[in-house]
């Protein structure tokens, strides 16, 4: 082979378009093999695909190349989750239609992915925006709705007045809409939701089957559903009026000092005083969730209604406080600041008493507060018949008093809310519903799906185009014949996620998916993505899932075997300050010298900022096609997978990259050059072994760093070797071993050393198990309880041989200096140990 370069710009395209051919990566639903289902979460098409997508996607790439190798039928499918707000908004800045912004991107990225040569199932391929999928979706949903598990009614939202939408808690930022920087609105409208609730104990019990989630994940889930047993009970009002409250620490009812409601509870609402109407739109113009509720500043107004405390008889205040959720518990909460957070801030801030009712032990009981609550466990003090027993005790006991006083009874509440899917948005699938005067809200028959989006929508009005179209929404209604109208909302894009992963596996034109193949393939094997789905994503695709089981349409109840979540690739920022302005400048407009970074336009100084996730907005992103083009596919994968572990973030670097480059060209001086000899290289030979069964098991592990680092020392350790057979057949072992993370490379050299057929179908390496037996052993030598030497010796060798060897050593006999040798301790395969 005369070949001294490796040329990724020719090699690439050749292998991607053999591997097209010869049609490798097409999953067979008949075939006898064991299957595999990979999967990472699917792409919104917003036009580029970047790093941080290269590095999800090479990772599952590398697992489905490698289970194929080793026998596996494997499914690897790629999609698009093509529905959203940002095509909308595409359409209303750009004036482009929703649908042709994005089938342009989805065409971008796709070459894109082909670039970098992923092992994907094409033919299989799906956008959630195409009435061939989301058509099955209205089908699902109308079976949820003959299952009892969707409902329509009337409820609080929060309303964009500039954009005319819903918009999610998420999506409200500082009380004005993510986008359109408008002051939300919190209207009634009717909307419709999908009935998670009533799988709540399941999805809750399932979490415990998911051994091969990461527990971080796990518990964000836990509490996200959020159960939690307590007592309800009533409040008596100064106004006549009972309150109930629920609370899930019931031991600290002699702590609670005042009592406070949300600003939509029928307490706060009665209040006929515009300081009181005042204060409740301020608290509707506040962040809606609950991580901005957690750390907002905690407001109140006095209602001037006192509640009577059920032991004591103390008239506590009643008040309206912003960080109480009406949609949580009874809307109104009995706060005991002393040992909860938010209660003791609001104490704090208006001057109400801190009484302490659980302490580390009896003598602690008037012990002051340092600055915060304390939340944790103890014993009852300053709490009458409850002194001295422990919080769950003391919980039960105030249960049973409450409980026998007929004022409430002990009850288990949970945190998570039915699912709200309605979206007052076009570029979404069409809810299948009509509205009929005489008949009611009434199902489209299911011979009428899919119904498809109109093409002739305009984006200059704000609002939904679906409501004033002029004939769209006009339809018969299916019971009567009269006139009606189709529901004009469209699903959450959360939905076309939370069912997409059965898609892939079946896809027959006449219904969703075939529950005998789903049973083939389903649960997915291996699932890759980002931690921030850890919640909604994973979770609605969850319910989902059993959703379908329970109504017996597939056998499955947990979607993802395996769940990985990766982490980030980063890049430091680059800045100035223009007209008063922080200005960024993304990586390929900067040239670095040493520790300064220039603007090339103008040679200007700028900032070199911290490393962060790559964004958009800070310009700190690297383009693939850039990277592709300079140092070919194979070094890009390779980077993606080297040096930090995969759920750490990977900081992007030119070096890094640039390493990577030359390690490809290493690879293929090695693998190109003359691998003929004769001989052996027992050395040589164990350590290819040894490489084949530890890089699989790293692979399994998803632990791809650590392979990574032992096809580097493969790769050196053959690089010393003299010509022999067993450099030759190490070297067509390396071949294979790195053809899962630099599948060009590795089919170039595979076809130039005469291997037979294509490397991506070939199968793994196979390892000798003898040649994993140590039979030398290294043995360490110790005098006075120090380290003196070690030496290399026959595995099991004899004491005698041992005591021997040890007292050859030069270093041992300088340590002894003549002393005489009184004993000799030896542990087997281990250590000598000389007592002078």
């Amino acid at each position: 082979m005369s070949d001294t370069r490796f040329d990724p710009s020719t090699a690439d395209g050749r292998w991607q378009k053999a591997w097209d051919e010869a049609q490798c990566f097409r999953a067979d639903s008949n075939s006898p093999k064991p299957k595999s289902y990979v999967l990472e979460m699917f792409p919104y098409p917003s036009g580029r695909i970047h790093i941080g997508h290269v590095r999800n996607y090479t990772m599952g790439d590398v697992l489905a190349r490698y289970k194929r190798m080793t026998g596996h039928e494997v499914l690897h499918p790629m999609g698009w989750d093509a529905f959203g707000m940002p095509a909308e908004n595409a359409a209303m800045e750009k004036g482009v239609h929703p649908g042709g912004w994005t089938r342009d991107n989805i065409a971008n990225m796709k070459a894109q992915l082909k670039r970098i040569g992923f092992a994907l199932d094409w033919s299989r391929e799906l956008a959630t925006c195409e009435p061939e999928y989301y058509g099955h979706e209205q089908a699902l949903f109308l079976d949820l709705y003959e299952a009892g598990l969707v409902y329509r009614k009337e409820s609080e939202v929060n309303w964009d007045p500039v954009d005319m939408t819903v918009l999610a808690n998420e999506q409200v930022i500082d009380g004005k809409g993510w986008r359109s920087g408008a002051e939300v609105e919190k209207r009634k409208l009717a909307q419709w939701f999908l009935k998670i609730t009533d799988f709540a104990e399941e999805l809750l019990d399932g979490l415990g089957s998911l051994e091969n989630w990461p527990d971080k994940v796990r518990l964000m889930q836990e509490n996200w559903i959020g159960k939690s047993q307590g007592l309800e009970f009533s409040f008596d009002l100064s106004n006549g009026d009972r309150l109930p409250v629920y609370s899930t620490r019931p031991d600290t009812i002699f702590g609670a000092s005042f009592v406070a409601v949300a600003a939509d509870h029928p307490v706060a609402q009665s209040l006929d005083s515009d300081a009181a109407r005042e204060f409740i739109a301020l608290c509707k113009r506040g962040g809606t969730t609950a991580a901005e509720l957690e750390t907002a500043e905690k407001l109140g107004f006095d209602t001037g209604i006192t509640a009577k405390h059920p032991f004591t008889g103390a008239d506590l205040p009643v008040y309206i406080a912003n960080f109480v959720l009406m949609d949580y518990g009874t809307g109104a909460i009995m706060a005991v600041p002393g040992h909860d957070q938010r209660d003791f801030d609001f104490a704090t801030k208006y001057g109400l008493p801190i009484p302490r009712v659980v302490a580390s032990s009896a003598e602690d009981a008037d012990k002051p507060f340092e600055g915060e609550a304390e939340s944790g466990e103890g014993v009852l003090v300053n709490s009458d018949f409850l002194d001295g027993m422990d919080v769950e005790a003391a919980k039960a006991e105030v249960i049973r008093r409450i409980e026998e006083q007929g004022r409430g009874e002990g009850k288990t509440v949970w945190r998570l809310r039915d699912w709200g899917v309605s979206r007052q948005r076009y570029w979404g699938t069409p809810i299948p519903f009509i509205h009929c005067e005489k008949c009611g809200v009434v199902p489209a028959p299911k011979d009428s799906l899919p119904i498809t989006l109109p093409e002739d929508v305009d984006f200059k009005t704000p609002g939904n185009p679906l409501v004033r179209h002029a004939t769209w929404k006009h339809v018969d209604c299916p019971k009567c014949g009269g006139k009606a109208e189709r529901e004009t909302d469209t699903l959450d894009t959360f939905v076309d996620s939370s069912w997409y992963f059965l898609r892939f596996a079946s896809q027959p034109t006449d219904k969703p998916f075939d529950r005998e193949e789903i049973a083939r393939w389903l649960p997915v094997e291996q699932y890759i993505g980002g931690i921030e789905h850890a919640i909604l994503h994973l979770l609605y695709a969850r319910f989902w899932t059993r959703a379908l089981a329970h109504m017996g349409q597939i056998e499955v109840k947990e979607p993802f075997a395996s769940l990985f979540t990766q982490g980030m690739v980063t890049h430091e920022t680059y800045s100035r300050v223009e007209g008063g302005k922080t200005v960024y400048y993304a990586p390929d407009e900067i040239s670095r010298e040493a520790e300064r970074a220039l603007l090339k336009d103008d040679g200007g100084e700028v900032e070199i900022g911290r490393v962060i996730k790559m964004s958009k907005s800070k310009k700190n992103v690297v383009d693939p096609d850039t990277i592709i083009a300079t140092y070919g596919a194979d070094a890009v994968r390779w980077f993606m997978l080297s040096d930090s572990p995969p759920e750490r973030d990977l900081p992007w670097s030119e070096a890094g990259i640039e390493g990577c480059g030359r390690f490809v060209q290493r690879v293929w001086r090695l693998v190109s050059a003359d691998i003929e000899g004769d001989g052996e290289d027992l050395d040589l030979r164990r350590k290819t072994h040894k490489t084949i069964v530890a890089v699989a098991q790293d692979i399994e592990a998803l632990s791809f760093n650590k392979a990574v680092a032992r096809l580097y020392e493969l790769t050196g350790a053959i690089e010393k070797a003299q010509p022999s057979a067993d450099r030759r057949d190490a070297t067509f072992a390396l071949m294979k071993l790195v053809s899962p993370m630099m599948p060009h490379l590795a089919e170039e050299a595979w076809h130039r050393a005469g291997g037979e057929g294509l490397i991506a179908e070939a199968a793994w390496p196979e390892h000798d198990p003898a040649m994993l037996v140590e039979d030398e052993v290294t043995i360490a030598l110790q005098h006075k309880g120090k380290l003196r030497d070690t030496l290399t010796a026959p595995k099991g060798a004899s004491k005698e041989v041992l005591e021997e060897m040890a007292l050859a050593s030069e270093k041992v006999q300088r340590s002894l200096d003549g002393a005489e040798v009184r004993k000799i301790i030896v542990v087997p395969d281990r250590l000598v140990n000389i007592v002078t």
